[in-house]
C-alpha cells in the first residue's frame, strides 16, 4: 500500500503545528503526539498518522535543540515564570496553557479565596512562539476584566517590568512582548536518551 503524497500546503501547515505544539514547552510528546494525529486524520485523511507523526515531532524536536544550543541561560519563558510564581505567591490564581477561558474559570471558581486570575492559552503560546507576543488575560476573582487603574492590573504590569518583559495593557488584556524560548523537557530528555 503506498501513502497518498501531502500538498505542500497542508505539509507546511502540519509542520507549523508540530513546530508550535514542541516549542510551547508545556506539552509532553504524548499530547503533540495526539494532537498532530488528529490533525493528520482531519487534513490528511489518507496519510497513515503513525508514520508522518513521529518524523514531525522528531524533526521540530530537532530543531528546537539546534536553535536552543545559542539561547541565553536565562529567557524570557524563563523570567515570566518568576513573575508567575510571584503572583501565586500574592494570590492570585495562575493558569498556564489552558484550553480556553472556561478552564481558566474553573481553576479560578475551586480556589480559596483568590486575589485574582492571570491565564493565558495554549493558543496565546502558539502566536508567542511565532509572533513573540504573549497575551495574559487577568481577571478579578469574579472573573471581570482588570480595568486600567485598577490595582491588580498594576501590580502584573510593574513585575513584567521588574523581569525586563515590556507590556501592555490593550483591550481586556496584557500583551507581553518576549521571544519565545522554552526549553522543552522531554526533548532534552530524549535527547539524553539517543545520545
Amino acid at each position: 500500500m503506498t501513502t497518498p503524497a501531502l500538498s505542500d500546503r497542508t505539509a507546511r501547515e502540519l509542520r507549523g503545528l508540530a513546530r508550535v505544539l514542541v516549542r510551547s514547552g508545556y506539552a509532553e510528546r504524548a499530547q503533540v503526539v495526539a494532537v498532530l494525529t488528529e490533525a493528520v486524520r482531519e487534513d490528511a485523511p489518507g496519510v497513515d498518522p503513525a508514520e508522518l507523526v513521529p518524523a514531525l515531532v522528531d524533526e521540530a524536536a530537532a530543531d528546537l535543540r539546534t536553535e536552543a544550543a545559542g539561547w541565553p541561560g536565562r529567557t524570557d519563558p524563563d523570567r515570566l515564570d518568576d513573575v508567575l510564581a510571584e503572583l501565586e505567591q500574592l494570590g492570585v490564581v495562575v493558569v498556564r496553557y489552558c484550553g480556553d477561558h472556561h478552564d481558566a474559570r474553573k481553576v479560578l471558581e475551586a480556589a480559596p479565596e483568590p486575589k485574582g486570575l492571570v491565564f493565558f492559552t495554549d493558543t496565546d503560546v502558539w502566536h508567542a512562539v511565532d509572533f513573540g507576543m504573549l497575551e495574559l488575560k487577568v481577571w478579578h476573582p469574579d472573573t471581570a476584566n482588570v480595568a486600567p487603574g485598577e490595582p491588580l492590573l498594576a501590580d502584573v504590569l510593574a513585575l513584567l517590568a521588574e523581569r525586563d518583559l515590556p507590556a501592555v495593557f490593550d483591550e481586556g488584556r496584557i500583551e507581553t512582548t518576549l521571544s519565545w524560548q522554552r526549553r522543552t523537557a522531554w526533548v532534552w530528555r530524549e535527547n539524553r536518551r539517543s545520545a
